[in-house]
């Protein structure tokens, strides 16, 4: 199945604004730069003169003006992930960002200024405010902020830059990784066709090896045409971030991410030290497994993600993956499924694959004052249909936390991930109970272990990649063949003997966006993952109120942090059981396999 018939829908963003040229865009960048005006020439350097009311009043103000900018932000951004390849859209996306930036550099000193207040005087104000207690999770979330901050006038500097700096590089990145194209020979008819990045890394998953190999070799020959550039990006993007955590005092390359995240750096290296342990438990035994189902001493990369018979994922409609997901969802919690019927009534997702679209998937919250958007690259398969629970998921808990409004409902990474990993297993629980069939049970249960393995190895791989990289970055620039070098090493390490790491592979670390987009992200997929397994283990041994407590987990958003989450659970992310129960819901599902292998 190719999932671009004109028949699946695609989003609406008028929900935002009419068009690029509405007068609603354009009187709200004009009120933006005028409300932003008033608001420095009312509260810059007196702060510390205001009462507890009158700095809620501030914090207030300030929140609504950040919703505007997200408001027409978002919607920039949505647009040009329509189509990278639009000019126009490009420079109109580039616009916005470059007039959102000037207008608000007259609030830098917001920030700055609440870090200053002494420590006396903040607890004070929170104490007297109810306003200001309200905002008081996200003010100190800014405060940790503090020994990372910097002159007014240097932190000035930096905003400027940002729209020349880092983000023209990734934006360099993406419109060059959405105008690839990738010609792959056909070994049955001996003629060739031209795919989109998607299109031809769904072919890693045809269940002919001579597609798979043909589909490997092509995006290999594509990035290695292109890996110069890529290196670049890479090499410059390391030592933008270098800089800026040398100034801003950092310990690591990866403590910035930890802090967005609000997770402590040791519950990270107790996850990462947990799942790179059970590397050979959980990543080297299926593989293993997998190569003597298919009748070979090793898998060759292109094999990875294979099926094991063919036709056995058999072409799953979009009306019919909106059905299961939904029913999931609704055998859960049908307030959970009401909140996601509302993306498919109305124009909310945008589903099919098309040149210039961005890759991959993702969920973006917008605004609280608006609603969510998802957008999907559906090809029809059972891990499609797992990309739309995981994306849905996102999408719930945006709309369910957004009664927080816009500084409390921005939920950290590590937790995001919680709804979309959670609706994944809602998805696979349901479909696995509804298969009789034993291949088929296999090539579900086959499938769920692929996609676990993708995102909790497979991401803490990645996660020691970057590590290697942004370390050896700081002793001078990075060729092609020293990051190859490094990702063969660590994919090596996580995927173990099983798998033939062939010529060619050694450039593919170029296509992982998050690299470009997000330093060190990828480890809040494992986090959500194992979180999630543990939750769902805790629901299978006590379903009775378990729905309501997890509603209410996401609809505190970024309210509350990991631990005052989950200790309704009884769960505790800083325990060392807490991760490794995690990971063994997924040996779990390997022993199962390997009992009917």
């Amino acid at each position: 199945m190719t999932a671009t018939a004109p028949s699946l829908p695609t989003w609406d963003l008028s929900d935002l604004y009419p068009g690029p040229d509405s007068p609603e865009l354009a009187a709200d960048l004009a009120t933006s730069e005028t409300e932003a005006q008033d608001f420095a020439a009312r509260y810059a350097g007196k702060l510390a003169t205001l009462s507890g009311d009158e700095l809620a009043a501030a914090v207030a103000t300030f929140e609504r003006i950040q919703e505007r900018f997200g408001r027409l932000l978002s919607y920039a951004g949505l647009l040009r992930a329509g189509d990278l390849l639009d000019a126009d859209i490009g420079r109109f996306a580039q616009s916005v960002q470059e007039k959102i930036s000037d207008i608000s550099r007259v609030l830098i000193f917001f920030s700055l200024e609440l870090n200053n207040l002494e420590d006396g005087a903040f607890e004070a104000a929170l104490a007297q405010s109810a306003a200001l207690a309200h905002y008081g999770p996200w003010l100190l979330e800014v405060r940790k902020y503090k020994p990372h901050q910097l002159a007014a006038e240097l932190e000035g500097i930096l905003h400027d830059k940002q729209v020349t700096g880092a983000s023209s590089w990734v934006r360099l990145y993406d419109e060059t990784l959405a105008t690839l194209s990738f010609t792959i020979p056909d070994p049955a008819s001996g003629t060739s066709e031209t795919l989109t990045m998607e299109e031809a890394l769904d072919r890693l998953f045809a269940p002919e090896e001579a597609r798979r190999k043909a589909a490997a070799e092509a995006l290999s020959a594509t990035f290695r045409d292109n890996i110069r550039l890529f290196t670049l990006v890479t090499n410059t993007l390391a030592k933008d971030k270098e800089i800026e955590d040398r100034w801003r005092k950092f310990p690591s390359p990866e403590a910035s991410r930890h802090l967005a995240n609000q997770v402590e750096p040791e519950v990270v290296a107790a996850l990462v030290a947990a799942v790179r342990e059970a590397y050979p438990s959980l990543s080297h035994r299926f593989y293993r497994l997998k190569a003597k189902w298919m009748g070979k001493d090793k898998l060759d990369h292109w094999d990875r993600n294979a099926p094991l018979e063919t036709g056995e994922d058999s072409a799953i409609s979009w009306d019919e993956a909106k059905v299961i997901v939904l029913d999931a969802y609704r055998a859960f919690s049908p307030e959970l499924a009401d909140v996601g019927q509302r993306f498919f009534d109305k124009p909310w997702i945008d589903v099919p694959p098309r040149p210039g679209k961005a890759t991959g998937a993702f969920a973006h919250p917008t605004v609280p004052a608006v609603h969510p958007y998802l957008l999907l690259n559906y090809m029809g398969k059972t891990r499609d249909v797992m990309t739309l629970a995981h994306e849905l998921g996102h999408g719930v808990h945006q709309v369910l936390a957004a009664d927080q409004g816009l500084f409390l409902s921005d939920t950290p990474l590590t937790l995001a991930e919680t709804a979309s990993v959670f609706g994944e297993m809602l998805t696979f629980k349901a479909m696995l109970a509804a298969t009789t069939d034993r291949a088929k049970r296999r090539h579900l249960l086959m499938s769920k272990v692929q996609d676990m393995l993708n995102t909790v190895v497979r991401q803490i791989a990645f996660y020691t990649f970057e590590q290697k990289i942004h370390a050896a970055r700081a002793n001078g620039e990075l060729t092609a063949e020293d990051i190859g070098k490094i990702w063969l090493e660590v994919q090596s390490e996580s995927l173990g003997d099983a798998i033939r790491l062939n010529d060619g592979y050694d450039v593919y670390w170029c296509y992982i966006s998050h690299f470009i987009h997000s330093p060190f992200y990828v480890y809040a997929y494992a986090f959500g993952d194992c979180l999630v397994n543990s939750l769902y283990a805790t629901y299978e041994a006590e379903p009775e109120g378990f729905a309501a407590k997890y509603m209410e987990l996401l609809a505190a958003g970024g309210s509350k942090g990991h631990k005052e989450l989950l200790a309704p659970f009884g769960l505790d992310a800083a325990d060392p059981a807490f991760w490794r129960r995690g990971l063994a819901t997924l040996a779990s599902f390997i022993d199962e396999l390997e009992e009917n292998s």
